[in-house]
């Protein structure tokens, strides 16, 4: 056996480990490799992209690898660096939105606001990304062509400023988890409802920081439950570690098997904290709407797990 062929087998190795639950830590923070991949100039921060490796020598783009500068953009719902800030839903014209093409006949319309960054496939192709990384808050329309059943799966990321170290300057502290959530209503072409987030949906943990004490991380099979770990702010947090695994080829697929995943968690208005967030407050006729009340979900840790999988199948 070759050296290059050793070196093939150990990486072939450490993969496997990772998709079999087992994390890759990294310590400290990333190198970055992209100052920003968008710019509000100061209305937002800076959504810069890193490049970390792990103890096993596994390389990792943090926050998340994501296709943000190659995909189409969701259409605007509200955004504020586009200068898009209706004051309700009656004042968007969704004829205007384009429809894409996920394969079939039938029209759907899926209002999404998320916490920070989402990619949006269906049936296995990506139709939109969220046209603003990290800040500030916006929200978004994809209207979309289809046949049932539709799998929905998306790429959630909570940004960082911390690069690997799952952080921002926030609350008094330079080392201060963030936290995410996602909530959509998605509609047939006739305004009926046909999904809302909730905890039917599945949802999966493939990065965790930043991490203090690696022991309060609880691994089980699937599970990647970081619910004990400490999520205080501090102001010397570069020793801290990140936990990531590698995410399956085919996630987004309608047959892939989800069902090993944990149901998403959900959580309340409050503790996402939208109350003062016009890119979602204008528009509670359909992200509360009444008898159709669609709740923000993330994995079980809203605080220190950056990068979620979810996904739902619509029958």
């Amino acid at each position: 056996m070759n050296l290059s062929t050793a070196a093939y087998i150990v990486v072939a190795l450490i993969s496997l480990s990772a998709l079999a639950g087992e994390p890759g830590f990294t310590k400290g923070a990333a190198e970055v490799i992209d100052p920003g991949l968008f710019d509000c100039g100061s209305k937002g921060r800076v959504s810069a992209v890193g490049d970390i490796q792990s103890e096993d020598g596994v390389n990792w783009i943090v926050p998340a690898e994501t296709q943000f500068k190659t995909a189409p953009k969701a259409a605007d719902l509200y955004n504020e660096c586009a200068g898009v800030t209706p004051k309700n839903l009656s004042a968007v014209d969704i004829s205007k939105v384009p429809v894409l093409d996920a394969g079939g006949s039938e029209e759907f319309v899926a209002y999404i606001f998320g916490d920070n960054y989402f990619e949006f496939h269906v049936n296995g192709k990506l139709l939109a990304v969220d046209a603003v990384p990290f800040t500030p808050f916006n929200a978004s329309i994809v209207r979309f062509k289809a046949n049932r059943p539709v799998t929905i799966a998306m790429k959630l990321v909570d940004w960082e400023e911390n690069l690997g170290l799952g952080s921002e300057n926030g609350r008094g502290y330079t080392f201060q988890p963030g936290d995410g959530g996602l909530v959509m209503h998605i509609q047939d072409a006739a305004g009926k409802t046909v999904a809302l987030t909730d905890q039917s949906w599945r949802a999966q943990t493939f990065y965790i920081g930043p991490v203090k004490d690696r022991s309060c991380l609880k691994l089980n099979g699937n599970v990647r439950d970081s619910i004990e770990c400490d999520v205080s702010g501090s102001n010397d947090g570069m020793s801290y570690s990140g936990a990531h695994w590698q995410m399956p080829g085919d996630w987004t697929a309608s047959d892939f098997d989800d069902t090993n995943w944990p149901f998403a968690s959900t959580y309340s208005n409050e503790t996402v904290g939208v109350d003062n967030k016009p890119a979602y407050t204008n528009f509670t006729e359909v992200f509360d709407t009444s008898g159709a009340d669609a709740q923000f979900i993330w994995s079980s840790n809203l605080i220190l797990d950056n990068l979620v999988l979810v996904r739902k199948t619509i029958k």
